[in-house]
């Protein structure tokens, strides 16, 4: 046999070991565990949540056929426990997903509070952590390893309606800011009045108001004598059926009003019915946004995953009523693809491997656009805008987004 032959049988029998190897070594599926909010305050978003990754498991089970890795086609599983929208339970449940559910990655509760809570314990165990719920900015600024976002982070909420306010109406200058005091709607606060300087803007008021409160009324008393043009604030769906309802109360009628975290919610047009009219705010996806894997090849883009209305079905199949999917349930779904997308790039299971393969990561879903910078902080996704008309929720900005146009000025609350 000569030399040259004789090597590289030995070569390609050591490849066939390493190779062999690996996959002996892989589990027969990939479980993704996650501490998620089934009661308390952020039930809802949570069930939005649940169900999100509920369609994109199965769309990637079945359509994708699994995840490959190490030549494999792997399986996902879904491993969940209802942390009751509290901190503490949170941690705990971490615990127990890591170490005796082995869980291989973590998806984070919703909101900011309840990603922050869990952050050191994924530290703690070197696991991948993504956040799909918390858009704190502070969340960016602890040196977390593993945490990676894919909602978008606070301080962009209101940049976009910024713009768009401007652009209608240039002359309208005088701006209040009224969020509430947690650390979400403060990041959204500090962003919103630095871009709003930045436009030029006159900041008239600026206030925040308690996590738990039951009467605006002294604070929006003040925001009535400071003679706004347009009002910005809010914090989640119960303040900001709040905010509204006292507006009306107090007969405050500003040409735009923009709350977050609230009025994309339909629970918020039921509540408030006609008072909802006109009112706006922020969302990271709403049905009707449409986004394709034709127009993400014509861009020269990744995409990955089904259609807009493919994964609504998935997602009412999900949770077995007729329930349309809100933005809660958009980015929980879009973590979960850009989780398969790395893990394949890495082609590993390793929670540092698939970090760093994540830094490199870009791409589209029916979520829209997904990159993050080094610190885990999510940069490509744009936030839209949305505004209630006569009980239809609108897209109105931006303008290759929107299925109507802004309602400016804002209808005096009847």
């Amino acid at each position: 046999m000569k030399k040259t032959t004789f090597f590289a049988l030995i070569l390609s029998a050591a490849f066939f070991c390493v190779a062999t190897g690996f996959a002996a070594d892989l589990p027969q599926k990939i479980v993704i565990g996650n501490p998620e909010a089934l009661s308390g305050t952020h039930a809802k978003a949570g069930e939005q949540a649940i169900g999100g990754v509920k369609a994109i498991i199965k769309w990637v089970n079945t359509v994708n056929g699994g995840v490959m890795v190490g030549g494999k086609k792997l399986p996902l599983e879904y491993k969940y426990y209802d942390c009751e929208s509290k901190k503490e339970a949170v941690t705990s449940l971490l615990e127990r997903l890591i170490t005796s559910d082995k869980v291989h990655f973590i998806l984070a509760p919703y909101s900011s509070p309840l990603t922050l809570a869990g952050a050191p314990v994924a530290e703690k165990y070197g696991i991948l952590y993504m956040d799909h719920g918390g858009a704190s900015d502070k969340i960016f600024t602890q040196g977390f390893r593993y945490v990676v976002q894919t909602i978008g982070p606070g301080s962009h909420y209101h940049v976009g309606t910024l713009d768009m306010l401007k652009k209608k109406d240039p002359a309208a200058k005088r701006l209040a800011l009224a969020y509430k005091d947690d650390e979400f709607a403060r990041s959204v606060m500090e962003g919103a009045e630095a871009h709003a300087k930045k436009l030029g803007y006159e900041i008239v008021f600026k206030r925040t108001y308690p996590a738990t409160v039951n009467d605006l009324t002294p604070l929006l008393s003040d925001l009535k004598a400071s003679k706004p043009d347009i009002v910005i604030g809010g914090g989640h769906l119960a303040d900001g059926q709040l905010f509204t309802q006292q507006m009306d109360d107090l007969g405050i009628n500003p040409k735009a009003l923009s709350l977050v975290a609230a009025v994309t919610i339909p629970a918020f047009q039921s509540a408030l019915k006609g008072k909802a009219d006109g009112v706006m705010g922020p969302s990271h996806w709403e049905y009707g946004v449409t986004f394709s894997k034709e127009k993400a090849q014509k861009a020269g883009q990744t995409w990955i995953g089904p259609s807009q209305d493919e994964f609504v079905k998935l997602f009412k199949d999900a949770i077995g009523r007729d329930l349309r999917p809100e933005y809660h349930a958009a980015e929980a779904g879009a973590a979960v693809l850009s989780l398969v997308l790395a893990v394949e790039k890495a082609n590993s299971l390793d929670s540092d491997k698939v970090r760093a393969a994540m830094g490199d990561l870009k791409f589209t879903s029916f979520y829209g656009g997904w990159a993050i910078d080094k610190t885990g902080k999510q940069v490509g996704h744009d936030m839209i805008d949305a505004q209630w008309q006569k009980g239809n929720l609108v897209i109105v900005g931006p303008e290759a987004a929107s299925t109507g146009a802004l309602l400016y000025p804002k209808p005096a609350i009847k």
